[in-house]
Protein backbone atom coordinates (compact mmCIF):
# COMPACT_ATOMS: atom_id res chain seq x y z
CA UNK A 1 0.00 0.00 0.00
CA UNK A 2 1.07 3.11 -1.18
CA UNK A 3 1.40 6.41 1.17
CA UNK A 4 0.97 10.20 -0.11
CA UNK A 5 4.26 10.90 0.87
CA UNK A 6 5.72 8.24 -1.90
CA UNK A 7 3.73 11.12 -4.28
CA UNK A 8 5.71 13.75 -5.70
CA UNK A 9 4.43 16.59 -4.48
CA UNK A 10 1.18 18.08 -6.46
CA UNK A 11 2.00 21.30 -8.62
CA UNK A 12 5.61 20.11 -9.09
CA UNK A 13 7.21 22.49 -7.28
CA UNK A 14 10.30 21.00 -5.48
CA UNK A 15 10.64 21.53 -1.80
CA UNK A 16 14.38 21.76 -2.23
CA UNK A 17 15.79 25.36 -2.28
CA UNK A 18 18.12 26.08 -5.66
CA UNK A 19 21.40 25.76 -4.73
CA UNK A 20 23.48 29.36 -5.19
CA UNK A 21 27.28 29.58 -6.59
CA UNK A 22 29.19 31.05 -3.98
CA UNK A 23 31.02 34.57 -4.42
CA UNK A 24 34.23 35.29 -3.04
CA UNK A 25 35.30 39.20 -2.19
CA UNK A 26 38.47 40.17 -2.92
CA UNK A 27 39.54 40.78 0.25
CA UNK A 28 38.99 36.94 1.09
CA UNK A 29 40.68 36.14 -2.13
CA UNK A 30 43.94 37.77 -1.49
CA UNK A 31 43.79 36.31 2.44
CA UNK A 32 43.34 32.95 1.09
CA UNK A 33 46.29 33.07 -1.75
CA UNK A 34 48.39 35.01 1.09
CA UNK A 35 47.64 32.23 3.52
CA UNK A 36 47.87 29.12 1.01
CA UNK A 37 51.66 30.55 0.02
CA UNK A 38 52.62 31.24 3.62
CA UNK A 39 51.61 27.52 4.40
CA UNK A 40 54.20 24.81 4.97
CA UNK A 41 53.78 21.80 2.23
CA UNK A 42 52.25 19.47 4.68
CA UNK A 43 49.40 22.55 5.43
CA UNK A 44 48.22 24.02 2.34
CA UNK A 45 45.91 21.19 1.49
CA UNK A 46 43.96 21.36 5.08
CA UNK A 47 43.82 24.54 4.41
CA UNK A 48 42.00 24.07 1.19
CA UNK A 49 39.89 21.35 2.88
CA UNK A 50 39.11 23.80 6.01
CA UNK A 51 37.92 26.71 3.70
CA UNK A 52 35.76 24.35 1.48
CA UNK A 53 38.12 25.74 -1.66
CA UNK A 54 40.18 23.75 -4.39
CA UNK A 55 43.63 24.56 -5.65
CA UNK A 56 42.18 25.86 -8.63
CA UNK A 57 40.83 28.78 -6.85
CA UNK A 58 44.05 29.60 -5.46
CA UNK A 59 45.78 29.30 -8.94
CA UNK A 60 43.39 31.48 -10.47
CA UNK A 61 43.11 34.19 -7.70
CA UNK A 62 47.37 34.17 -7.36
CA UNK A 63 47.16 34.72 -11.28
CA UNK A 64 44.54 37.45 -10.97
CA UNK A 65 46.24 39.36 -7.98
CA UNK A 66 49.45 39.00 -9.99
CA UNK A 67 47.95 40.69 -12.81
CA UNK A 68 46.71 43.32 -10.79
CA UNK A 69 43.15 42.64 -10.74
CA UNK A 70 42.55 41.93 -6.92
CA UNK A 71 43.75 45.34 -5.82
CA UNK A 72 46.95 45.94 -4.31
CA UNK A 73 47.50 44.03 -0.65
CA UNK A 74 49.99 46.03 1.66
CA UNK A 75 53.30 45.41 1.44
CA UNK A 76 53.41 44.99 -2.88
CA UNK A 77 55.00 48.29 -3.69
CA UNK A 78 57.29 47.89 -6.44
CA UNK A 79 60.80 49.16 -5.75
CA UNK A 80 60.12 49.30 -1.96
CA UNK A 81 63.52 48.54 -1.69
CA UNK A 82 62.73 45.39 1.04
CA UNK A 83 63.96 41.88 -0.84
CA UNK A 84 61.50 39.20 -0.11
CA UNK A 85 58.28 41.25 0.14
CA UNK A 86 56.40 39.67 -2.18
CA UNK A 87 56.42 38.90 -6.01
CA UNK A 88 57.08 41.64 -8.15
CA UNK A 89 54.08 42.25 -9.86
CA UNK A 90 53.69 41.84 -13.86
CA UNK A 91 51.41 43.27 -16.28
CA UNK A 92 49.48 41.05 -18.60
CA UNK A 93 51.83 42.43 -21.93
CA UNK A 94 54.87 41.45 -19.87
CA UNK A 95 53.97 38.37 -18.88
CA UNK A 96 53.06 37.97 -22.71
CA UNK A 97 56.24 39.29 -24.16
CA UNK A 98 58.16 36.50 -21.74
CA UNK A 99 55.75 33.84 -23.23
CA UNK A 100 56.55 35.25 -26.53
CA UNK A 101 60.37 35.33 -26.05
CA UNK A 102 60.58 31.78 -24.40
CA UNK A 103 58.51 30.64 -27.34
CA UNK A 104 60.86 32.42 -29.96
CA UNK A 105 63.83 30.77 -28.37
CA UNK A 106 62.26 27.25 -28.10
CA UNK A 107 61.79 27.96 -32.21
CA UNK A 108 64.92 28.69 -33.16
CA UNK A 109 66.59 25.90 -30.75
CA UNK A 110 64.09 23.77 -33.26
CA UNK A 111 65.27 25.39 -36.38
CA UNK A 112 69.21 25.07 -35.87
CA UNK A 113 68.72 21.14 -35.32
CA UNK A 114 66.67 21.07 -38.60
CA UNK A 115 69.48 22.96 -40.45
CA UNK A 116 71.69 20.78 -38.90
CA UNK A 117 69.82 17.65 -40.07
CA UNK A 118 69.49 18.97 -43.44
CA UNK A 119 73.12 19.67 -43.92
CA UNK A 120 73.80 16.10 -43.15
CA UNK A 121 71.56 14.64 -45.12
CA UNK A 122 72.27 16.60 -47.93
CA UNK A 123 76.05 16.08 -47.16
CA UNK A 124 75.09 12.23 -47.56
CA UNK A 125 73.23 12.46 -50.51
CA UNK A 126 76.49 13.79 -52.13
CA UNK A 127 78.27 11.02 -50.62
CA UNK A 128 76.02 8.09 -52.26
CA UNK A 129 76.31 10.45 -55.59
CA UNK A 130 79.79 9.84 -55.52
CA UNK A 131 79.53 6.33 -55.17
CA UNK A 132 77.69 5.16 -57.00
CA UNK A 133 79.17 7.59 -60.31
CA UNK A 134 82.33 5.67 -58.75
CA UNK A 135 80.90 2.07 -59.27
CA UNK A 136 79.08 2.74 -62.52
CA UNK A 137 82.92 3.78 -63.90
CA UNK A 138 84.64 0.74 -62.43
CA UNK A 139 84.52 -2.67 -64.44
CA UNK A 140 84.12 -5.95 -63.02
CA UNK A 141 87.50 -8.28 -62.97
CA UNK A 142 87.42 -10.22 -66.61
CA UNK A 143 87.17 -14.14 -65.27
CA UNK A 144 89.58 -16.47 -67.69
Amino acid sequence: MSTSSDKPPVGGSDPAPKPSRRTFSPAYKLAMVEAYEAAPNGEKGALLRREGLYSSHIIEWARARDAGLLGKPEGWETGSGTAGAGRSKKSSEQLELERLRRQNEKLQADLKKTRMALDIMGKAHALLEELSGSADDQRPPKKS
